[in-house]
C-alpha cells in the first residue's frame, strides 16, 4: 500500500492574508491553448480561483478529476478558474509546456492551464503545495484559501466543499463561512527569489 503523505514548505517572501489584494495580475502568461492570459483576463464579475497544480503529484492526480466540475460551478457563479504550473525546477521535463499540454489532453481539462514563469505569482502569493487554491473576490482581494475539498481521494466522501463554498458565498456578495485550511499536496518546485 502506498502512503501518501502532506507535505507544507513555507517559501521565503509573502504569504497573502485573507483581505490582502492579488499582485501581478496583468502579467501575461502561456496556457497550454498557446495563448496568453492574465489572471485578469481570467475573472470572472465576482471575482477568480486560482490553483496551483502540476501534472505528477498524487494529490493532483486525484483532486484535478474536479477541476472542470469547479470550473462549471465557477461559471455558474460569475466566478473564472485559473490553473497554474508553477514547477519551475522541472520545466525542461515533467512540468514542460509540452507535457503539460499531454497531460490536460489525458485528464480532458477544459480549464485555463497555464505557465507560471519563474513561479512568479506562486511566490508572490506564497502558494505552498499542489494542488493550493486562492480565491478572490471581484476587487482581487483574497476571500479563501487552501484545500479544494475535504477528500482528495474519495470525492463520494467530501463532507466539506470549500472551494464551492466560497465561490457561492462571493457570487452572494457573502463573507466566506471557512476563509481558510490547510493546503495538502507536494510542495511546489518554485524558482526562489
Amino acid at each position: 500500500m502506498l502512503l501518501l503523505t502532506a507535505t507544507v514548505v513555507v517559501a521565503g517572501g509573502p504569504h497573502l492574508k485573507i483581505g490582502d489584494k492579488a499582485a501581478h495580475t496583468d502579467v501575461k502568461m502561456t496556457d497550454i491553448s498557446g495563448k496568453e492570459y492574465s489572471l485578469a483576463d481570467l475573472k470572472g464579475e465576482n471575482g477568480l480561483a486560482v490553483i496551483f497544480s502540476c501534472n505528477t503529484c498524487p494529490f493532483v492526480l486525484e483532486w484535478e478529476k474536479r477541476y472542470n466540475e469547479l470550473k462549471e460551478w465557477g461559471e455558474k457563479h460569475g466566478v473564472g478558474i485559473a490553473v497554474l504550473n508553477s514547477n519551475y525546477q522541472n520545466r525542461n521535463g515533467s512540468e514542460s509546456l509540452e507535457e503539460m499540454k499531454k497531460h490536460a489532453q489525458e485528464k480532458g481539462y477544459q480549464v485555463p492551464y497555464l505557465v507560471d514563469d519563474e513561479s512568479l505569482i506562486a511566490n508572490a502569493f506564497g502558494g505552498q503545495t499542489t494542488p493550493h487554491v486562492f480565491l478572490f473576490d471581484k476587487n482581487f482581494e483574497l476571500v479563501y484559501k487552501g484545500a479544494i475539498d475535504d477528500n482528495y481521494g474519495d470525492q463520494s466522501a467530501v463532507k466539506h466543499h470549500y472551494l464551492k463554498d466560497a465561490i457561492q458565498s462571493v457570487s452572494n456578495g457573502g463573507i466566506v463561512a471557512t476563509a481558510e485550511t490547510k493546503p495538502m499536496g507536494c510542495s511546489i518546485k518554485r524558482k526562489l527569489n
